[in-house]
């Protein structure tokens, strides 16, 4: 048996703030539970689910040095759907209405929890063979393990990997901070370790001494050694390339056929016939113009640049002036908020900005719209095309990063693709291949139906995603 462990600031169901949660709780599930022991250990929130909370068992306290401080550990347990979660508690650090706090409170927060984890190994019974460290917040591990615990028994052959959900999130704070809080050596602090631009990094420390890299696609992971997109780490990143993967994630729990949140329930053979029911609801309800045949656009996103929507702010007008209708549901930049809320007034039966967040909404925006509309500046994976996909509404994306690798160009000359892309970041590029999408529904309907019956074949599932952690691991140790 090889075991695994991962470490991670967030998992659904217990804490989600984004798609972090959503990997590190649906992939431990989807190992060969014959070949891979896969548990899971997060922080233990005073803001986590109050049902969940309840429901965990005391294993053990210590007291940990961190620095020259000395903190209180406790370690919990819960077991749920065949998986072991862990989970550290510290009221000091782990206190208060968010996950995250301010930078400098997450800078001592995620070093006291990186040493934590840990520490508590030897105390759970646990072994791992790979501690799979996500994101900035566990990037002090890989440092520890080749430092603090380096000489211990119990944890000398540990492998570490480090994967990275958003390059753009390194947890950066001072070195003469960071040396305080951590403990570490200053051998440590120099620019080819966790030094970066007169300041320490915990992602780059991560990815330093981490045995293997991942990152959650293919492209980003090509994308990421290049300077556009390698947030000044992409020297680092093309000197580990040879450790380097991408990994497109999965999704989990969306299903056309089995939703609850939609008026009507359909599948891949019956999508023709029953997918136009959700659309007509989806009209009444948010009072748009009431047209079975309309050309609904979907949008489910944070309003930020990163997402594209300059791009839609330049264009939004000349794209109200098709055929076609928007549902927007998001909230984010107030610039955007306000800019989907003027188009709502001025395009009404047209246009629907629904200005927070809903689960209910987005899977029935899913499940009616025609086409998604996704064109991001970067996306480390995405996971609203691989949806729009599953419930046959067809991506209409930037090719970048995971949209790349997940939305198939249709090429109307050898009948393939499940969705619309184009390459560059350009407003008038976004717009014609708008256009071109809007063109193939209205006047080639067949080909169309046909592009959906792919999208909804195409298996994004977690089992795919795992298989390929599978191969990693074995490569990892030798096997």
């Amino acid at each position: 048996m090889k075991n695994v462990l991962f470490v991670a600031s967030e998992c659904v169901p217990f804490i989600k703030t984004g798609g972090l949660a959503d990997v590190v709780g649906s992939l431990p599930k989807c190992f060969n539970k014959d070949e891979f022991d896969v548990r899971v250990i997060i922080p233990k929130y005073m803001c986590m689910k109050e049902e969940y909370k309840n429901q965990l068992e005391y294993i053990t306290h210590f007291y940990m040095d961190l620095s020259w401080r000395s903190q209180y550990v406790g370690v919990l347990h819960m077991m749920y759907e065949g998986i072991h979660y862990y989970f550290i508690d510290n009221e000091y650090y782990l206190a208060g209405p968010r996950p995250y706090g301010n930078i400098y409170e997450d800078i001592e927060k995620f070093a006291f929890f990186s040493k934590a984890a840990l520490s508590a190994l030897p105390l759970i019974g646990f072994k791992p063979d790979i501690v799979h460290c996500h994101d900035w917040q566990t990037g002090l591990i890989p440092v520890f393990l080749k430092d603090k615990f380096h000489e211990g028994e119990f944890f000398c052959n540990m492998k570490s990997i480090m994967t990275i959900h958003n390059l753009k999130f390194q947890g950066v704070w001072d070195m003469k901070t960071v040396k305080d809080i951590t403990g570490l050596p200053s051998y440590y602090f120099t620019p080819d370790k966790l030094e970066a631009y007169g300041d320490a990094n915990y992602l780059k420390g991560g990815l330093v001494y981490a045995d293997a890299i991942t990152t959650v696609s293919r492209t980003y992971a090509e994308e990421i050694k290049t300077p556009f997109y390698g947030e000044h780490l992409d020297g680092l990143l093309n000197a580990r390339a040879h450790d380097l993967r991408g990994i497109v994630n999965g999704i989990d729990e969306y299903n056309p056929e089995t939703d609850r949140y939609i008026v009507k329930n359909y599948n891949a053979k019956n999508f023709r016939k029953e997918k136009v029911k959700n659309k007509r609801a989806l009209q009444e309800e948010l009072g748009l113009e009431k047209d079975d045949k309309k050309f609904m656009i979907g949008i489910v996103s944070r309003l930020t640049d990163q997402k594209g929507f300059d791009l839609i702010a330049y264009m939004m007008d000349e794209m109200c002036q098709q055929d076609v209708q928007f549902v927007i549901l998001g909230t984010g930049e107030e610039k955007y908020e306000n800019m989907f809320r003027h188009f709502a007034w001025k395009y009404q039966g047209k246009v629907s900005a629904n200005i927070f967040y809903s689960e209910t909404m987005s899977h029935k925006i899913y499940a009616s719209c025609d086409a998604f509309l996704m064109p991001s500046l970067f996306e480390p994976c995405g996971l609203s095309q691989l949806m729009s996909l599953r419930y046959g509404t067809l991506p209409i994306v930037r090719e970048t990063g995971g949209l790349k690798d997940t939305v198939m160009p249709y090429n109307e000359y050898e009948g393939t693709g499940t969705g619309f892309s184009f390459a560059n970041y350009n407003a008038h590029e976004m717009f014609n291949t708008l256009k071109y999408a809007q063109y193939i529904y209205y006047e080639k309907k067949r080909e169309w139906n046909k592009m959906v019956d792919r999208a909804m074949a195409a298996d994004f599932s977690w089992a795919s995603s795992a298989k390929q952690y599978e191969e990693m691991y074995n490569w990892m140790l030798g096997c």
